[in-house]
């Protein structure tokens, strides 16, 4: 199941018909509660085969603590650019990604990928990134063009975030903001000084991580199976978390959906 038709089957996650970066803000109580979430998201996206993702960060001691805590994930291969790395050493992790992406652009636009391409290392490939070791355009480094970018740290300046956009992410890729607390206005500025609009995604990514590993099957009286996204169970969520009543129908029926699917993983 590509990404594309994972994010185009709910609403709020389809790309616009300009081909412009959808943004959304994941946010967290505490501070101590993000890497595990940021984990756990990581743990779930990594699972669709060669997807290109990566990860802003504004210090490097939060680059060293996101390299050990996603250096586990069995679906994700892993990268990280900071200031000391070697120049040789650099040049070889971006044509390493640049390979993933045209690898994820073939597979996804453009068709069955061809004899050659077997057998390779599906996992996805994430670059964790400081905003100091960005791509350097105006010096001929190319752009990633990853499809999925997570700012772990909120920029404090809208041209920090305009240059992770530039330097990171394709025209029609995500962006999902992480925010702890008071980040909150901080964001809100971007957004209003960016003219951008920043969905929210639900907290409860630990809940989903645990009851959803991408996708689950509804078995219909007749033997049909319908398969749904992970993404989707978010969109469900976010929208019948709303009616908070026991007693509405619509908090039922999603009360009847949670207990009702049979999730399954890849």
């Amino acid at each position: 199941m590509a990404i594309d038709s994972v994010y185009a089957s709910s609403p709020p996650f389809q790309t616009g018909p300009s081909g412009h970066p959808r943004h959304f803000y994941l946010a967290v109580d505490r501070l101590q509660f993000k890497m595990q979430t940021v984990v756990e998201l990581v743990d779930l996206v990594a699972r669709r085969p060669c997807l290109p993702i990566v990860v802003c960060c504004s210090t490097r001691d939060d680059l060293d603590s996101l390299c050990s805590s996603l250096s586990a994930l069995p679906f994700l291969s892993s990268s990280a650019l900071y200031s000391d790395l070697a120049e040789d050493e650099r040049a070889f992790v971006l044509e390493k990604f640049r390979q993933v992406t045209a690898r994820w652009n073939q597979m996804n636009h453009g068709g069955a990928p061809n004899e050659d391409e077997a057998g390779k290392d599906e996992r996805s490939h994430m670059i964790i990134v400081t905003d100091a070791c960005l791509p350097l355009l105006a010096s001929g480094e190319l752009p990633l063009n990853a499809h999925l970018l997570i700012n772990y740290e909120l920029p404090a300046k809208k041209e920090t975030y305009g240059r992770r956009l530039a330097t990171c992410l394709t025209a029609d890729g995500f962006v999902i903001n992480m925010v702890v607390g008071g980040e909150v206005v901080t964001l809100k500025s971007i957004e209003e000084s960016s003219n951008i609009v920043m969905q929210e995604m639900p907290m409860q990514v630990s809940l989903l991580a645990k009851s959803c590993q991408l996708c689950f099957t509804v078995r219909a009286s007749h033997g049909i199976h319908l398969t749904l996204n992970w993404l989707m169970f978010i969109y469900v969520y976010q929208y019948m978390s709303f009616f908070s009543e026991q007693g509405s129908w619509p908090f039922m029926l999603f009360d009847w959906m949670k207990h009702s699917f049979i999730f399954v993983f890849y």
